[in-house]
């Protein structure tokens, strides 16, 4: 028999293992750093805040991990929505069912703006009209990037520009809601329950919404189903008065913050900024016009359904929408006001696209036509004059 020398890990793979946790650990302190400067100043949601601000200066820098794995980032898109459908009330619900007419609308409306976005950035001779639609609509980001290539699309393009509109958002919200609204941020917390169940029952009632709930929106193709099923698994237990007394463990809602975060920021990279190249200045604009635009519907929605100013631009806010319920949540806003319409936006996004993509495309073909035929017709040797 021959003896066989123990199996060794190669100096590369330990070398490479070390590297990631310690760029981890940078991450985290760097997060928790800014966490505590923010939560000192009195910015809303200051944890998902400063995860997002750090994840973003450490992917640019090249130094930063690799995104979460993507059943972390489910857990914590799934922690933030139990946290959510533990806060609906019945009266809630009664009082919204009487507001669908202006939530449809100003959904409705976002999607125009979100094409006609679009069109102005497929108006630049880089971007073509299916690149610069799916670039522009304002929800799903995660979905539309996975189908971008499917639909004709740019990847490089759509990922980066749907991925920067949720930063601008993410990152601006807070601010706004902090000083512009100037919000009471500390309104989220819930005062204590004196009959409240253990800490560890409300961490075990998480657990299963989030695997019950995830599980059946993904057997029915349901998007973005990591926060829809648990969300309205929960809700509707919350509703029916199921589990009463039973709460979040206190840190279960910060982790997830800081986690979301890192998500939206890690996905930034060097080479994905300049896969924008000379239409990155084009793309911000009109990402910028965009919120601008909803924050205008805001405005309307506020002014139609009687809610506050605040409550009225985080129901419009285009994207982040794990961002715009944690600052609703810590704000201690109409939540579900804010999540139907939310949710109303991404699924009308979701399932125009394809719609929207084949209009995009017939554009492009009639656009590109005349000047197709013009070469085909030119007699030889002469050429035709590029389009401006």
């Amino acid at each position: 028999m021959i003896a066989t020398a123990p199996e060794r890990t190669a100096p590369g793979t330990r070398r490479r293992g070390g590297v990631t946790v310690a760029r981890w650990c940078g991450l985290l302190a760097l997060s928790l750093t800014g966490w505590w400067l923010f939560d000192r100043v009195g910015l809303a949601a200051p944890e998902l805040f400063a995860a997002l601000l750090a994840a973003i200066v450490l992917a640019l820098t090249g130094i930063g991990p690799a995104r979460p794995a993507r059943p972390v980032g489910m857990a914590a898109q799934g922690t933030l929505a139990v946290s959510i459908g533990m806060s609906v009330q019945s009266d809630m619900v009664a009082q919204l069912g009487a507001q669908w007419l202006p939530i449809v609308t100003v959904a409705a409306a976002t999607l125009l703006l979100s094409v006609g976005a679009g069109a102005l950035l497929a108006c630049h001779r880089l971007v073509d009209p299916v690149t610069g639609v799916l670039s522009m609509l304002a929800g799903g980001a995660t979905g539309l990037v996975a189908v971008a290539g499917e639909l004709g699309g740019d990847e490089k393009v759509v990922v980066i520009s749907q991925y920067l509109r949720v930063a601008l958002v993410v990152l601006s919200m807070p601010l706004a809601v902090t000083y512009l609204f100037a919000a009471d941020v500390t309104g989220g917390v819930a005062p204590t329950d004196p009959d409240a169940a253990p800490w560890w029952i409300g961490a075990l009632f998480a657990v299963a919404a989030i695997a019950a709930g995830t599980g059946a929106a993904s057997l029915l193709r349901i998007p973005i189903p990591a926060t829809l099923g648990p969300l309205a698994l929960t809700a509707a237990v919350e509703l029916a008065g199921w589990v009463p007394h039973v709460a979040l463990p206190a840190a279960m809602l910060p982790a997830a913050f800081l986690i979301i975060g890192w998500q939206a920021g890690l996905s930034f990279t060097r080479a994905g900024l300049l896969a924008l190249g000379r239409i990155a200045l084009w793309a911000v604009s009109l990402i910028a016009l965009l919120c601008a635009a909803c924050a205008g519907l805001g405005v309307l929605l506020s002014a139609w359904t009687g809610t506050s100013l605040m409550e009225g631009y985080l129901a419009t806010t285009p994207g982040g929408l794990a961002a715009v319920l944690a600052v609703a949540s810590a704000t201690d806003s109409d939540v579900t006001l804010v999540a139907t319409s939310q949710v109303l936006r991404l699924l009308m996004m979701l399932a125009s696209a394809p719609v929207v993509v084949w209009l995009a495309a017939r554009w492009a073909s009639r656009r590109a036509r005349p000047v197709a035929d013009t070469a085909v017709g030119a007699p030889s040797g002469e050429r035709t004059a590029p389009s401006a």
